[in-house]
């Protein structure tokens, strides 16, 4: 646990499911010191919570009232959102048939009541650090080379996560897309490694503007960068994308060849969405593309924006 501090400036998150509420007291006073814990007394208080906070590893009593453990895994397992989390299983019954499901419902781990906190600790610090390890060859992954913002596939599944979320609580999703303002010419000018550097100082200067944990910028391909904003209205992502676009001009790049400044710009398209069963996260990253095309065509270097609704 000390490692995951040390590598991620935080504690890590631990949800404690169990209908006994002593048991989740005996876990809790083992853990408070080195984890942010959080508690549940059923199942479906437990899959809302995976679902809003996300934690590192969960510590899942098996036999509980209406929805047991094994069913809280399996509906675990089956989302993306959730499925990388790890599971251990704790209970009083030792049973190896209990054990067997476990394993094949996708828990990491079985451990039995009472407790042993020796035990608990050391199994609960192994699974933490493989965690651990596993995010950060993963985010390795979903990173782009060139600029180090987030690449076209962490996007992908941002979108797909915050759309499932906000549909799910019929809150409002933004996204933007971006694009550097006649960059061709600027590579044509200036050659491609003045291009290159362009595109990491512009990527540094828009991701600069993002300050909620949960917002994302990701370079969606060439010149193109895209942002996708959880829980955001319209008026809201246009005064980012707006804060976005001063941000890229303050850097003051020369860019002799540009139609509208000798200095790169960009030109954002702006999308909002209260997502509905009949829409999909393609209507609004095509609509924030549609009003990016837009702006192009109005002149660039400015904002255009659209908040979409059942009817479009």
């Amino acid at each position: 646990m000390q490692r995951w501090q040390a590598a991620t400036r935080q504690k890590p998150k631990i949800l404690l499911v169990d209908d006994q509420r002593v048991n989740i007291l005996v876990l809790h006073e083992l853990f408070r010191d080195e984890c942010e814990i959080f508690m549940a007394t059923d199942g479906e208080q437990a899959l809302q919570s995976c679902r809003t906070i996300l934690p590192d590893l969960v510590l899942l009593d098996v036999h509980m009232e209406g929805l047991n453990g094994h069913d809280v895994c399996r509906h675990l397992k089956e989302a993306p959102e959730t499925r990388d989390i790890p599971i251990i299983f704790v209970t009083a019954q030792g049973a190896e048939q209990d054990e067997v499901r476990g394993f094949e419902l996708g828990a990491v781990d079985f451990i039995v009541k009472p407790i042993n906190p020796v035990i608990v600790k050391a199994r609960v610090n192994t699974h933490l650090t493989l965690k651990l390890q596993s995010d950060i060859l993963r985010s390795f992954a979903l990173l782009d080379g060139l600029t180090g913002v987030a690449n076209r596939r962490k996007f992908d599944e941002a979108l797909e996560l915050n759309w499932r979320r906000s549909l799910r609580e019929k809150t409002a999703l933004s996204v933007i897309m971006i694009d550097v303002d006649h960059f061709k010419r600027f590579n044509d000018c200036y050659g491609h490694q003045r291009g290159d550097s362009c595109l990491q100082a512009v990527a540094v200067a828009l991701n600069g503007v993002i300050k909620r944990p949960y917002d994302l910028l990701a370079r969606y391909g060439g010149e193109e960068f895209a942002c996708v904003l959880p829980n955001t209205g319209l008026s809201e992502a246009v005064q980012l994308a707006e804060r976005m676009q001063t941000a890229v001009r303050a850097l003051k790049l020369e860019h002799m060849d540009a139609e509208v400044e000798h200095v790169v710009t960009v030109s954002l398209g702006v999308a909002t969405i209260v997502p509905t069963a009949g829409t999909t996260s393609e209507t609004v990253v095509g609509e924030a593309d549609r009003q990016l095309y837009l702006a192009k065509q109005a002149g660039r270097a400015r904002v255009s924006s659209c908040a979409l609704t059942d009817q479009q």
